[in-house]
């Protein structure tokens, strides 16, 4: 009988020991480690330090010009106010492919956060998500159609944007006359967005007004938008309004203006800086400019890209620091503010940039 008894124990022992290594020693599937870690990630995101210190880039269109110089100005003031580690990124050209590589090196380095102002939101969609499931948040800008980010921040709302800056010029050319519209990319979601815009306007207010050459795309480069405005020129002799996107859109159609001795018989609007405009406002070849402060734009996306790490909740009517970043709303992961400024002759020395 103790023998027995002594197998049972024995028995009962071993069948113990093989219960606690199935349950304590099982081997996870590709598929369950990464729920885990996605799990755990969220967990770290709510559960964050307000006072914890990210790493923030953010991945301008193109490096080197006046826009994102402008822009570093803010991220220099959100790095004083909150010691976060936030700096401006780029490639050299706007080749979107560029961009996704500057993307993957991001990845590779394990940012906290990335803000992304896309040459092709297509282009960027498939690094986008590869830099979420690596617990990466993502913010856009300029990228209303953006599937794979947390947010998208716009400054305002583009179809608004873009009926303010047709009212400009249908205003100046008395609604009517020959028109025309450059982009710095025909993959620019946002300059897509303005021109769609400013010709539906036209259409519907104003029939005596005619497009001609729709979206000549100038590849963010000034000397391009002085080429084809030259060109443009020579096609159609009565072309008299001008509708920049990109920044470098305006100067380069103003030059070539300028040149032809043009300032009075044509209307040129778009978006730029004073700092850029400047000697085209003072002598006419450029009518109108308008844009959003770069400057508080990088302020505020850093700031967004801050309050979604820490897991605040961010719904309608939140607020950020700059002027034009209160009462945003939110649809869906669309954030709009209302920043936009209009600047002529008359008041472009209340602007230093």
């Amino acid at each position: 009988m103790k023998k027995w008894l002594s197998i049972l124990l024995m028995c009962s022992m071993l069948v113990g020991s093989l219960a606690g290594c199935g349950s304590g020693g099982k081997t996870e599937t590709k598929a369950q480690a990464e729920t885990k870690g996605a799990e755990t990630t969220a967990v770290k995101t709510e559960a964050a330090d307000p006072d914890e210190k990210y790493t923030v880039a953010i991945v301008v269109k193109i490096m080197g010009i006046a826009w994102y110089d402008r822009m570093q100005v803010g991220i220099d003031k959100f790095v004083e106010d909150t010691g976060m580690d936030v700096y401006i990124t780029g490639a050299d050209t706007a080749d979107p492919a560029e961009q996704v590589a500057v993307i993957e090196d991001l990845i590779a380095q394990g940012v906290d956060a990335m803000v992304v102002i896309p040459n092709s939101t297509e282009a960027v969609e498939t690094v986008l998500q590869k830099a979420r499931d690596k617990g990466i948040v993502v913010v856009t800008h300029e990228a209303t159609d953006v599937k794979n980010a947390d947010y998208d921040l716009e400054a305002f709302n583009n179809a608004e944007y873009g009926r303010h800056l047709m009212e400009l010029l249908s205003e100046m050319m008395e609604g009517k006359g020959e028109y025309t519209t450059f982009l710095g990319a025909l993959t620019a979601t946002s300059h897509n967005e303005w021109i769609d815009a400013e010709v539906a306007l036209q259409e519907e207010k104003y029939p005596d007004m005619t497009l001609v050459s729709n979206k000549n795309e100038t590849t963010e480069d000034s000397e391009v938008a002085y080429q084809k405005t030259q060109e443009l020129l020579r096609t159609y002799p009565n072309v008299k309004g001008f509708l920049g996107s990109a920044m470098a859109d305006v100067p380069g159609v103003a030059r070539a203006i300028e040149e032809q001795g043009l300032e009075d018989a044509t209307f040129v609007v778009g978006t730029c800086l004073v700092s850029t405009a400047e000697q085209y406002l003072e002598s006419g070849a450029i009518d109108k400019i308008t844009f959003w402060d770069p400057a508080d734009a990088g302020y505020a996306l850093a700031e967004l890209c801050v309050k979604v790490l820490n897991g605040e909740e961010i719904k309608n009517g939140i607020s950020l620091t700059p002027d034009g970043y209160q009462n945003l709303t939110v649809n869906g992961n669309i954030i709009n503010g209302s920043a936009w400024i209009d600047v002529d002759a008359s008041n472009m020395s209340e602007y230093d940039f």
